[in-house]
């Protein structure tokens, strides 16, 4: 069949050789008469000749779910046809069926640690679990790396790491930490998507947090510049006034992390961004509390935005048992009436996106002899099943593909700054994501390919199969079996 890697034992793509109309237009989804007789395969204005077409009765396109057929030239989408639209003979063509196609997710929060803690994870690892659940980019955070990335010199650094390992797309957050106000305009001209920063104690010494008047001066030098400023939002006085995390009851960590904590660090940021007219945006939101400051604030036209996670969306609070520390993360997984609100949120657009937050470490620091929440690591490892988890809790809800990636693909892709990326259109580059979204499995642990086989949806039984991974018109994953590199590195637009 002329594939790029080995196809699993109980699934065979369909490639054709048919012809396809010289009418087509790019960008036009309604025009293709099916009536051309070029052999030699279509050319479409402005772009190469079509020498790939993916066709799907359930393509998700940004006009919705609908039977395509869509044309790739190199490696961009050169338009998105009818079904049944004629096709090249001597194009490479593969028949999806009723397998969806969906444009490559785009994950803005992943934890990739490497260089320093490649014992955690590493790109080699962190980008082939995201390329076999349906991720073709990924934005890596600036901390758990040794060095982070909070000067010109350490982003250089992780560019190296990074550019011979990379299965996927790979772009970088800078980081905002106290003394780094004149490495913020260097690293944003070096290209970094924005500034993350922490308002309490990150996890890691060598990323520390800002306090109130050192967040005020990082926010008005990257205003200054029309940056972007990304923020874990928990008040540390709140949470220092909280019980103490300890033990192995779930309820009892719960505690010790309360919504107020994320409530008041968002109102504080509101004012803070309204002052300054100021880009920020809400890293994984716990609390629904604070859905109505958010929504208020945009009303008001702050530029505010906010990301929530497929684990604070599918797993509940009364569900964790005692001592099952791989569900520890900060903020925490809340109980079942607040994920109800958070959904509430996605559908009425006050959340903008949903990433994975994906932050493993090695089991030892999960201390699962111990089971205890208060010195566990905290971090939901999830690259691989995020399209899984969140399109088994969405269909539930009432929602469809479409939504999911618009939450998962369009909405972060718009974030980042990546307009090549987060749709199927024509012109942008050729990423995609084959799900076969009827398909369940259950989660086995073996079968994940970030270093640490620990997660919290070990044993679930979940929704859909990612098939098969496109980056850039290249088949780089097919059923979960990856092959060598072909990610690049990415730079601010």
């Amino acid at each position: 069949m002329g594939l790029d890697c080995p196809r699993g034992p109980d699934r065979r793509f369909v490639q054709q050789n048919v012809e396809v109309s010289s009418e087509c237009r790019p960008g036009n989804v309604a025009e293709a008469s099916g009536t051309g007789k070029s052999s030699e395969g279509v050319r479409v204005p402005g772009t190469e000749r079509v020498d790939l077409v993916l066709r799907s009765t359930r393509a998700v396109t940004p006009e919705g779910e609908r039977p395509a057929a869509v044309a790739v030239s190199g490696e961009r989408i050169a338009a998105v046809l009818p079904y049944d639209a004629r096709l090249p003979r001597d194009a490479r063509v593969v028949d999806l069926g009723d397998d969806a196609l969906l444009p490559g997710l785009v994950d803005t929060h992943v934890h990739v640690n490497d260089p320093g803690r490649t014992e955690w994870e590493g790109f080699d690892t962190a980008t082939r679990a995201a390329a076999a659940g349906g991720v073709t980019t990924i934005i890596d955070m600036p901390l758990n790396s040794i060095p982070p990335t909070t000067t010109v010199d350490a982003l250089q650094v992780k560019r190296r790491t990074a550019q011979a390992k990379a299965h996927v797309d790979v772009g970088f957050w800078g980081g905002a930490v106290p003394g780094n106000v004149k490495d913020l305009r260097p690293l944003h001209d070096a290209g970094v998507f924005g500034f993350k920063c922490f308002l309490l104690h990150s996890g890691v010494d060598e990323f520390p947090q800002l306090d109130p008047a050192q967040l005020a001066d990082a926010l008005g030098e990257i205003a200054g510049f029309g940056g972007l400023l990304i923020v874990h939002a928990e008040d540390p006085h709140l949470i220092d006034d909280a019980p103490p995390a300890a033990g192995r009851r779930y309820a009892d960590f719960l505690a010790s992390r309360p919504r107020a904590a994320e409530n008041t660090a968002i109102e504080g940021l509101i004012t803070l961004a309204r002052r300054m007219n100021a880009r920020v945006h809400i890293l994984h939101l716990s609390s629904s509390d604070a859905l109505p400051l958010i929504a208020a604030a945009r009303r008001e036209g702050v530029r505010i935005t906010v990301e929530s996670c497929p684990h604070y969306l599918t797993l509940k609070a009364e569900e964790i048992p005692e001592g099952a520390t791989e569900f520890k993360c900060c903020p925490p997984i809340r109980e079942a009436g607040n994920q109800d609100a958070l959904w509430g949120g996605l559908a009425d657009g006050t959340i903008d996106c949903v990433v994975s937050d994906h932050s493993p470490s090695t089991a030892d620091l999960k201390n699962f002899d111990t089971g205890d929440f208060g010195t566990a690591w905290g971090g939901i490892s999830s690259l691989q099943l995020g399209l899984p988890a969140m399109w088994t809790e969405a269909r539930r809800r009432g929602h469809t593909l479409a939504d999911v990636v618009r939450w998962m693909s369009t909405a972060p892709a718009a974030l980042a700054g990546l307009p090549a990326k987060g749709a199927i259109e024509a012109g942008r580059d050729a990423d995609f994501a084959v799900l076969a979204p009827d398909e369940t499995f259950t989660v086995d642990p073996v079968a994940l390919h970030h270093r640490n086989r620990v997660t919290a949806y070990a044993g679930r039984t979940l929704t859909g199969v990612v098939r098969a991974t496109w980056l850039r018109g290249r088949l780089i994953a097919d059923h979960g079996v990856t092959t060598s590199p072909a990610g690049r590195l990415l730079q601010r637009p």
